[in-house]
């Protein structure tokens, strides 16, 4: 056997590589952990605990022990977590296709997203030389969980939330500022928004506006059923 492709095989002795967590890994998890809320098998602040920590996991590894005490959709336990596959490129005959991710970006210009809008599970926010605002005061939830990623270089990410929904943040700042107004919502169901970032020499900011309160998305006919027990408001 040729002894360089002796040196690339793997040995007992080598450490496995750890698989990296995707978006759609870490929404999955966040997904079975508010099954479990509904059902009872975890408080609501074990619920924030172990969803903040899913969210911030790094490989599929780390997303394990955030479920390895509750049942999988199918009843049966969580051995180990297995990445998801991707989607497919055409949806399931009367499925429908969950919205997609989506991306506001601001070079040198603003990009604005506000009034009553569906908010995507995952908004990434980009600002270089520029501003961008995400307005979520009278938009409507959809997902319980939301997370928006913003990245600011020179520029300004300017996120608002209705005053009656949870609000967390996770990023930092290199000669920059990074400012989340943490939120704690009364309601266990209420919708969470997490904000991930970093800003450098620019400005990340996120708080609840005063008066507004999340939009009634039991108006609109196509909610799905599943959401109803989330969104009594």
């Amino acid at each position: 056997m040729d002894l360089e492709k002796r040196r690339q095989e793997p040995t007992a002795d080598t450490p496995p590589v750890e698989l990296r967590a995707s978006d759609a890994d870490r929404d999955r998890i966040a997904d079975i952990l508010r099954d479990a809320l509904g059902e009872g098998r975890i408080t609501s602040d074990e619920h924030a605990e172990r969803v903040e920590g899913v969210y911030r996991a790094k490989t599929v590894t780390e997303l394990e022990p955030y479920v390895r005490d509750l049942p999988s959709p199918d009843g049966a336990g969580h051995p180990h977590v297995r990445p998801a596959h991707p989607a497919p490129n055409r949806p399931d005959s009367g499925a429908v296709p969950p919205a997609p991710d989506e991306n506001l970006v601001a070079v040198f210009s603003s990009s604005v997203r506000r009034g009553r809008w569906r908010v995507s599970r995952r908004t990434h926010a980009y600002a270089v030389f520029g501003s961008v605002e995400i307005d979520l005061s009278e938009a409507v939830f959809e997902h319980r969980q939301v997370v928006v990623k913003a990245f600011c270089l020179f520029g300004n990410v300017e996120i608002t939330v209705p005053e009656n929904i949870s609000l967390r943040g996770n990023g930092g700042g290199v000669l920059g500022n990074f400012e989340v107004d943490s939120l704690d919502s009364p309601d266990p169901d209420a919708p969470v928004v997490y904000v991930d970032g970093i800003s450098a020499l620019g400005n990340i900011e996120a708080r609840a506006r005063k008066g507004r309160r999340v939009a009634n998305a039991l108006a609109n006919p196509a909610t799905s059923d599943r959401m109803r027990k989330y969104l009594r408001f």
